[in-house]
């Protein structure tokens, strides 16, 4: 998995400009902590915006902008628009699937496991019947 992303804003405070950008690894914050975190904190860093100055009140005004996209964050990206939670539940999906996947490779020296969606779905519904509470 590559998922990466591009997040920007711009917005004006007492007449002058204020552009922040930064390139993410959305793997790395999802395998970290199962979501994307806020964006405004890591955009005001890029720009050495102080997070209690009314310039960075400005800027959380402003939507983020997204371009950019690779792997599967291209999918949910729309008119410069991130659907997160879509996509931080496609990534999960996407990750259990490998993870699936490499179990009947190493159990049951099957290669391709979307050729056996009965048995895919016995070992998704073994697995959420270990995760329930």
């Amino acid at each position: 998995m590559t998922n990466h992303i591009t997040a920007s804003v711009e917005f004006y405070f007492r007449g002058k400009k204020f552009e922040a950008s930064v390139e993410l690894d959305l793997d790395q914050y999802m395998l970290a902590n199962g979501k994307i975190p806020d964006l405004y904190p890591l955009l005001a860093k890029a720009i050495n915006l102080d997070f209690y100055s009314y310039e960075y009140e400005m800027m959380q005004t402003e939507n983020i902008c997204f371009k950019q996209a690779r792997g599967l964050a291209a999918g949910y990206l729309n008119d410069n628009t991130l659907d997160i939670e879509a996509f931080e539940t496609a990534w999960k999906e996407n990750l259990l699937s490998e993870e699936l996947q490499e179990i009947a490779r190493q159990e049951l020296s099957i290669d391709d496991l979307r050729k056996h969606p009965e048995l895919k779905q016995a070992l998704l519904n073994a697995y959420k019947l270990g995760h329930s509470d």
